[in-house]
């Protein structure tokens, strides 16, 4: 091809200069020398060192096809193969480098959850990558950013705002970018398993007070309001994602470390930079809002497409929000399962492509704005196993308030429990952990505090401290075993020496049958269980002390964490193919 046929510089798609190296595990720039350079600067080359004759090597050697390595020497018919030197076996062959491992996870709102590859394209194409990414400022409203060694919190928003060209239909042509599609992202601390949880645009909460930081430097504090749609926190009295932020804080408990936003246009630049996904459907959907019109069976789907489908809801399930939500797991498993094939790890087309559109498609917090901390981040969500990454919803139940069914309300019988599972790390999915033998016997002594007979509440006597629960905890604790546990031996002791992260209960040999009776009533562990000696109480005789630590919720409040979803908490896994139904 001539160099018109190639396209002037600037049209020259990126992807096709950047090949992968099979020898190094690297991509690089490779072009003739007649080629016209990209727009996307590559790294730099240093010019050929001249032969015998004084004539750079690059003038007479064979030249090379873009993205080809040099061949070998051809040996001569009928000669001999080539011996290796003396004292060698032989060349050994070069160790490919993982590219999973070079693999970034790019992730935002309905399209969520896209490896692309850094790519080792040099100094100068990192910089381009940089250009690309646009930040907000986080407020505050975060942790500060994630870390390697702890559990990851990603909020993740996709907006309903009409941005870029041939999105005038779609949405609310007014909206100025509500919270429309919420997930957030758990990670676990060792990246066994992660939960995805889906945050109803239509739910009533609360959204808190914001404080904003304005363009002058300045702060401005956005009045909160209650009893509103979650979808409110985005958008509306020009709050930013920093108020998504803190009002997912206030409704789980759980602060994100990181956020990032995006809206209609990543759902089809990057399935269309991948190539398509491929999702299912259980029956035909000709939706007339979303204009999607597809029939039952499996179909590749990107671009305007693939957003169609995220967008889709009265033509699947009950026609609302939370239908749509189904969907878009559904759809976001697909994906995901796409983007860990090796199809797309190992392919620098798509590697480049994705690099491109995903640096372009979001919106990133202050913490998370350079491809170098996008990288860290990818690697770390990168280690996850498809079949452990679990997507579920808020529990809700329709609002009671409402006799026209149009918002929900917090599930509280179920809810609170999926929200500590997260907090505590617990993962959604069984995941075999390989224990140390130490540990395994420290789990074992742990439980066996809690096997033995147990006296009867009326025989437990205990008194109970202060030990960094919040003020008047002891004093709710102390009343809720007297008049609803029956334990009338305890009296309120006070505050402890020191704050605790954990609450303990402290016991003397003979007085275990009544740890074991106050465990099960207000569900401790077995390693909070600490054998020792018991003390007097205010009367002169021995009893136990409950030392209430960071982790007291409230009095009654189980201090066990749940070890799965209570039964009826909708959830999926990522590796598992289902059809819309």
């Amino acid at each position: 091809m001539d160099a018109q046929g190639r396209g002037r510089a600037g049209d020259i798609d990126p992807a096709d200069q950047w090949v992968l190296n099979p020898h190094t595990g690297e991509y690089e720039l490779r072009l003739t020398p007649s080629a016209p350079q990209s727009g996307i600067p590559g790294p730099r080359r240093s010019a050929p060192s001249p032969n015998r004759a004084g004539v750079p090597a690059a003038r007479t050697a064979t030249p090379v096809a873009p993205g080809r390595a040099v061949p070998p020497p051809r040996r001569r018919r009928g000669a001999p193969p080539e011996e290796p030197l003396p004292g060698r076996r032989g060349r050994r062959p070069v160790k490919k480098k993982s590219t999973a491992k070079k693999a970034l996870l790019w992730t935002g709102g309905t399209m969520a959850f896209v490896l692309v590859a850094a790519a080792g394209g040099g100094y100068l194409y990192i910089r381009h990558l940089n250009g690309n990414i646009t930040s907000v400022s986080d407020d505050g409203a975060s942790t500060g950013g994630f870390q390697s060694d702890k559990a990851i919190n990603i909020l993740l928003i996709g907006t309903d705002k009409r941005t870029g060209a041939g999105n005038e239909s779609y949405g609310d042509k007014d909206s100025v970018g509500h919270a429309d599609t919420t997930i957030l992202l758990h990670v676990s601390k060792d990246r066994t398993n992660a939960t995805a949880l889906s945050i109803p645009r239509d739910l009533i909460v609360d959204v808190p007070d914001c404080e904003t930081k304005q363009e002058d430097g300045s702060t401005k504090v956005i009045p909160g309001t209650d009893d509103v749609r979650f979808n409110t926190s985005l958008g509306q009295d020009e709050r930013t994602p920093s108020c998504t932020v803190r009002t997912v804080t206030e409704l789980t408990g759980i602060q994100a470390d990181n956020f990032m936003v995006a809206d209609f246009n990543a759902v089809k630049t990057l399935t269309t930079a991948v190539g398509g996904v491929e999702i299912c459907l259980a029956k035909d959907i000709d939706d007339e809002d979303s204009k999607l019109k597809l029939s039952k069976g499996t179909h590749t789907i990107s671009g305007e497409q693939a957003l169609a489908f995220v967008r889709t809801r009265h033509s699947v399930g009950f026609g609302g929000d939370l239908s749509r939500i189904t969907l878009q797991q559904q759809f976001l498993s697909a994906l995901m399962r796409k983007l860990k094939s090796n199809d797309t790890l190992t392919d620098p087309t798509k590697m480049i492509k994705l690099a491109e559109a995903g640096t372009k498609a979001l919106t990133v917090d202050s913490n998370l704005d350079s491809i170098g901390k996008l990288k860290d981040l990818g690697l770390e969500l990168g280690k996850l196993n498809v079949k452990n990454l679990t997507f579920t919803t808020v529990p809700v139940v329709d609002n009671p308030t409402e006799k026209v069914k149009a918002t929900v309300v917090l599930n509280n019988a179920t809810a609170p429990t999926v929200f500590d599972m997260i907090k505590n790390d617990v993962s959604f999915t069984e995941v075999k952990k390989k224990a140390s033998a130490s540990k395994s016997a420290e789990a074992a002594e742990a439980a066996a505090r809690l096997k033995g007979t147990k006296s009867a509440a009326s025989e437990v006597r205990v008194r109970i401290l202060n030990g960094g629960a919040a003020a008047g905890s002891a004093q709710a604790e102390l009343e809720y075993l007297q008049n609803e546990e029956g334990v009338l031996k305890s009296e309120n002791a006070g505050n402890a020496n020191a704050a605790l992260a954990k609450t303990t209960l402290e016991y003397a040999p003979d007085q275990a049958d009544q740890a074991r009776r106050l465990a099960d009533i207000l569900g401790l562990s077995g390693a909070q269980l600490k054998p020792g000696k018991s003390v007097t109480n205010s009367q002169g005789l021995p009893t136990m002390t409950l030392t209430l630590g960071k982790d007291f919720k409230g009095a009654g409040v189980s201090f066990t964490t749940a070890t799965k979803a209570p039964e009826g908490v909708q959830q999926s896994t990522a590796d598992k193919v289902e059809c819309a139904k």
